[in-house]
């Protein structure tokens, strides 16, 4: 009698186990049983769909045309506080898009820190946005930015900001000639092998331990990671959990401001599915990286444009001292920290206007 319930608690456990590890299919837009697509969208070579939402001035009068990568559990529909009178003044494009399984954008299982690079760039082609453009990465969307430095290094200059700061990146698309550059505070892997591994330790311990956690299931047991965030014992991130603990006095006056305005179409961010969104995004950040960003070389040996790094103090998500350190190691990259200013100074309306006006106008 022992036998049968032993084997039939065996396949009971598997069969749930299964269940729990493997991620449910996605909504895919446009699907018969997925929601309707709303946004205009363009055909990658792979047949992927990526939709898009452009702003500002037509590109066609456009003097400066900014491309916006929106980062973790965001979207195209969001928006950065620019005044109509400056964007009227320098004549500016904006192309918003959601990235592989965010928004109405296709999923994409294979998706990976270098398959932003290309996504970005076949974007750019297929909407004929000519042959200098600048990339603004917010948020996780920094990742993209050092992919783009590693994978198509010929077609950029750029800005970084990172995890919900700011990366700005300008390049020549059909010329391949390399203009300017400023980034914010770059989004960083903390397994990075040529970055100490002591101070990479003592910034990741410095987080909330439920993030901790996540980005150590992410990296180390990517095949757990959709168990882990849908288990219901642990909590998995703070910020989806509502911790404001993360966020700094400035960011909790900017967050108050953005909670007074909250920008339309938040409900479709995850709407094909928290794995191939959320997930997805977490496994490519902090996954196993083909490259080091410190081996990075400068894309501008003869001066012809320049990278900077701009750095809140006070962020308590990304920590000054990872940047400081690359910054020291890559020194043909700026590194500038605004005091008092934490996570989210590229939403504060000045700070946001005069970083775009150094890139455009510096």
């Amino acid at each position: 009698m022992i036998a049968p319930v032993v084997l039939a608690l065996t396949v009971g456990f598997l069969g749930w186990a299964y269940q729990a590890l493997k991620p449910p299919p996605p909504k895919i837009c446009g699907s018969p049983d997925g929601p309707p697509v709303t946004s205009p969208r363009v055909k990658l070579s792979d047949g992927r769909y990526l939709a898009y939402r452009e702003f500002g001035v037509p590109k066609e009068e456009a003097k400066h045309k900014i491309i916006i990568i929106y980062g973790f559990n965001s979207s195209k529909d969001s928006a950065l506080p620019i005044a109509q009178e400056l964007i009227d003044k320098l004549r500016l494009y904006f192309l918003f898009f959601d990235r592989a399984g965010y928004g109405e954008s296709d999923p994409y299982p294979s998706r990976s820190v270098k398959s932003e690079a290309y996504d970005i760039q076949e974007l750019a082609d297929r909407l004929q946005i000519g042959s200098k453009f600048y990339l603004l990465g917010v948020s996780m969307g920094a990742y993209s930015v050092w992919s783009c430095l590693k994978y198509i290094p010929h077609r950029h200059a750029t800005y970084f900001k990172s995890h919900a700061t700011i990366v700005m990146f300008l390049w020549s698309i059909h010329h391949l000639q390399i203009v300017r550059s400023f980034p914010g505070s770059s989004f960083w892997n903390y397994w990075w092998p040529r970055i100490p591994a002591n101070l990479l330790r003592e910034t990741l311990q410095r987080l909330q331990v439920s993030d901790q956690r996540t980005f150590q299931v992410a990296h180390y047991t990517p095949w757990l990671l959709h168990w882990w965030m849908t288990q219901k014992w642990f909590t998995t991130l703070s910020i989806m959990a509502g911790n404001i603990g993360i966020f700094c006095p400035k960011d909790l006056e900017i967050l108050k401001k953005l909670s007074e305005s909250p920008s339309v179409g938040q409900e479709k961010i995850r709407q094909q599915g928290e794995h191939e969104s959320l997930y997805r995004d977490l496994l490519a950040g902090y996954g196993k990286w083909e490259f080091d960003p410190i081996d990075l070389t400068n894309p501008f040996p003869n001066n012809e444009g320049s990278v900077h790094i701009w750095q809140g103090y006070a962020d308590r998500i990304i920590r000054y001292k990872v940047n400081r350190y690359i910054a020291e190691k890559l020194p043909w990259i700026h590194y500038h920290e605004v005091p008092d200013y934490g996570h989210l100074l590229i939403f504060e309306s000045d700070l946001c206007e005069a970083v775009l006006k150094a890139l455009l106008l510096g």
